[in-house]
């Protein structure tokens, strides 16, 4: 397949595909939903002989896939996303002031690369293509190796709804290849104006590598790499050690480890009911028993993460599952001081699957050092009582500089999909902090502002006319009303 044509092919659909009304627009979106919907068993099917993943899992995924697509075709429905912005006319002023009227359009063709561990949500129809579309680009998504069955079925989903909702033919697109050729040519296309990645540090930065090569360059919005640190304060570990013990190994261990929330790092101050609460979350890890990972790419990178992590000076194994069979994940947990993690940088790194590494700190000075040595975070968690939160606000602090999501009592894995969601964070958790990936504020990576500069009436979209044809939230001159 010619890169060159699939991109001309996009960039025409474009032209048509921008000019769709909001409503016609989110009735395409509800039609893949629906489409989708139709073929779940056969999806659930597909995306298990590839992912290892089960049923239940890629059932809630389909929901979550379909929700999304509701959600963004509800978002467009009415319409205020466009964050429309009116300044009228002061002819009598000094200069004359023109009028203004600004709003977010859609910037052109997006290329929206599959994620593995997320075969349908982070994938072919998941929210970067959703969101893409809801802001009226046009899609060419490239399709991840680890599960090209399952991508081509949720594809052949959205080509039905494509026809049955009368769209451009090539508003989606679909492409496939190993090794990074296609993907270089896709971001590298003079046509692509966006790129939406969920993956890897390696492969996030290379993404952004081609994009800066580029003559014009273009936003790469990659989700990379994240450790998602966890502070447990001294009073929760205090009186909750054995229920956050429980909690904790369920999120390390979620899906064996494959999500990028998985809570890599642990962090309290060196005490008893420390030492308590690692032996008692040793053991809940030790008592789950390994599942097979995504791939097998994946279970050796872990293999040889977990045993690199464990061969560092000062890192001691506090417990383990039963080892693992063929593509076999093993959970761990391992412990080392606050000054060996100061002094390794490897320590940093994050490894992919269900392990975790605990940090004792000596005093609250270490404890502060260590995590401003941190990078950037997609989370992070704060485990403390309303005793250790009015003690420990300087060090509550520090965390809230991390991480697009600080949570409170709660363990990271699992996002919700809704408007005040953030999944995203400093660099190298994404390569923009000020968008996320969830929710409907994903909309704004595909859009720009443009300033429409005294144009009459019958010249502005809807969105911008006097009339308000569309009933939406706007700012007129400094004020917001309908």
């Amino acid at each position: 397949m010619q890169i060159d044509d699939v991109m001309q092919r996009s960039a025409e659909a474009f032209a048509q595909y921008r000019e769709l009304s909001p409503s016609v627009r989110a009735a395409f979106l509800e039609t893949i939903a629906s489409e989708i919907a139709q073929v779940r068993d056969m999806l659930v099917e597909t995306a298990q002989a590839e992912s290892n993943l089960p049923a239940a899992r890629l059932n809630g995924e389909i929901t979550r896939t379909t929700s999304q697509l509701q959600m963004f075709a509800n978002l467009i429905k009415e319409g205020s996303w466009v964050e429309a912005v009116i300044d009228t006319a002061k002819p009598d002023s000094t200069p004359a002031k023109p009028d203004l009227r600004r709003m977010l359009v859609p910037a052109g063709p997006v290329v929206v690369f599959g994620a593995s561990n997320f075969p349908f949500a982070f994938s072919t129809a998941g929210g970067d293509t959703a969101s893409a579309l809801a802001a009226g680009a046009t899609v060419v998504i490239k399709g991840h190796p680890a599960h090209p069955r399952t991508s081509l079925a949720v594809f052949e989903a959205m080509q039905k709804a494509i026809s049955k909702s009368g769209m451009p033919a090539f508003t989606v697109q679909h492409v496939t290849g190993e090794g990074n050729a296609v993907g270089k040519a896709l971001v590298t296309h003079p046509l692509t104006t966006g790129v939406g990645f969920t993956g890897s540090l390696q492969g996030g930065k290379a993404l952004l590598g081609y994009a800066a090569e580029r003559e014009v360059p273009i936003p790469v919005f990659a989700e990379m790499s994240s450790i998602n640190p966890v502070v447990f304060y001294p009073d929760a570990l205090a009186t909750q050690a054995e229920q956050l013990a429980q909690t904790f190994a369920g999120s390390v261990t979620l899906g064996m480890g494959q999500f990028c929330t998985n809570p890599g790092l642990l962090i309290g101050l060196k005490s008893a009911a420390l030492d308590n609460f690692v032996s008692l979350l040793g053991n809940a890890i030790a008592a789950v028993a390994p599942q097979k990972m995504l791939h097998k790419g994946i279970c050796e990178a872990y293999g040889k993460g977990r045993k690199h992590m464990l061969a560092q000076q000062d890192v001691v194994l506090v417990n383990e599952s039963a080892a693992p069979a063929d593509m076999e994940a093993w959970p761990s947990l391992a412990r080392t001081t606050g000054k060996t993690f100061l002094g390794n940088p490897h320590l940093k790194e994050e490894l992919f699957g269900p392990f975790s590494l605990l940090v004792e700190c000596e005093d609250k000075a270490e404890l502060l050092a260590v995590l401003k040595s941190l990078h950037g975070q997609l989370t992070t968690t704060i485990v403390g009582t309303a005793a250790d939160t009015a003690q420990w606000k300087d060090v509550i602090a520090v965390q809230s500089t991390l991480a697009g999501r600080v949570i409170l009592n709660n363990p990271p894995t699992g996002v919700e999909v809704c408007a005040a969601m953030v999944h995203g964070g400093p660099f190298p958790a994404t390569s923009d902090q000020r968008f996320t990936s969830v929710g409907t504020g994903a909309i704004r990576r595909w859009v720009r502002p443009v300033c429409y500069q005294n144009f009459p009436e019958e010249m502005l979209p809807d969105a911008l006319k006097a009339a308000n044809p569309l009933g939406i939230w706007r700012q007129i001159d400094n004020q917001f009303t309908r």
